[in-house]
């Protein structure tokens, strides 16, 4: 070997005898955000909420269901018999109705409320009326609301450009309107008094629906106008509905050929009537309880 390999092959065995014995430990998280961390259980709607705030898929499944809505509004407005209302409910002939309507549900439908969701994961709880009540209040106080979601302030401004009013059927409370319409109106909604019908509205004669049922309010609507599309998140936003996930189905399967002409779903993984019908109904006692129902509720097909 000669002199100037041996003194670099010396110099390499230093090195790296010295990098042994001086490994570089990983960062380590500030104590109190690892306690924090640690603190916080598993929590089920972890990877719905971060697909809904981060995913670009989200985004796009968002405006191709607008922008195919808006490719249908011509066709829609020029048919005297379109109409939207499920068959059922319809009580006269909307042909002789004049002035046409829009329901859509407003949160997971226009707004985006996944941020509230976020906060309900990091605090390691889930959604109780007065965490919900103090989000919706949010605009109200000068802090940053809901925000639209991809698509649905721009169809909501072409429909109106076109003469049909745009009511928003929210499971909101109606009690909650003016803060619920201050983040429509942020977000770019045409949005009056009106046209926000939130939960615990009145409708004269109508006692067939209560509660977050939204009959009596699509009724109130169709009573004065042909309502040409209804768009939600929910089953409910579109029918009075309850059952079994096979109950459910066949609902929708009566309205196969209206899905993506008159009524327009959008995803929603993170909460919904859904996960209430994988338990029947029968709401169980905790968080381990639905876990447990859930898992049930699979299917891992041979």
């Amino acid at each position: 070997m000669s002199s100037s390999r041996f003194v670099a092959t010396t110099l390499a065995l230093a090195l790296f005898a010295l990098s042994g014995c001086r490994s570089v430990p990983e960062r380590a998280a500030p104590p109190d955000e690892a306690v924090a961390a640690a603190a916080v259980p598993a929590d089920d709607n972890l990877n719905a909420t971060v697909w809904f705030q981060t995913s670009a898929e989200r985004d796009q499944v968002y405006r191709q269901i607008y922008r195919a809505a808006a490719a249908q509004l011509d066709a829609a407005i020029a048919d005297p018999g379109w109409d939207a209302m499920p068959r059922h409910e319809r009580k006269d002939d909307p042909r002789a109705l004049r002035k046409l309507a829009i329901i859509v549900d407003i949160d997971e439908t226009v707004l985006d409320n996944a941020p509230y969701q976020a906060r309900r994961v990091a605090a390691g709880d889930e959604y109780t009326s007065a965490t919900w009540n103090a989000w919706v209040a949010q605009p109200l106080s000068g802090k940053p609301g809901a925000k639209a979601l991809p698509g649905a302030a721009e169809f909501a401004r072409t429909a109106t450009a076109r003469g049909v009013t745009v009511f928003y059927i929210s499971n909101r409370e109606a009690t909650s309107a003016d803060a619920t319409l201050k983040a429509l109106r942020d977000a770019g909604f045409p949005a009056e008094a009106s046209q926000f019908l939130g939960k615990g509205t009145d409708v004269s004669g109508c006692t067939q629906s209560s509660g977050s049922d939204k009959y009596c309010r699509r009724l109130m609507v169709a009573r004065e106008y042909r309502v040409i599309m209804l768009f939600g998140d929910q089953l409910s936003d579109f029918l009075s509905e309850t059952g079994t996930p096979a109950k459910r189905r066949q609902l929708t399967a009566d309205y196969g050929d209206w899905f993506g002409q008159r009524w327009w779903m959008l995803p929603n993984p993170m909460y919904g009537a859904w996960e209430d019908a994988t338990w029947s109904g029968q709401k169980p006692a905790d968080r381990d309880a639905k876990r447990r129902a859930k898992r049930g509720a699979l299917d891992p097909a041979e």
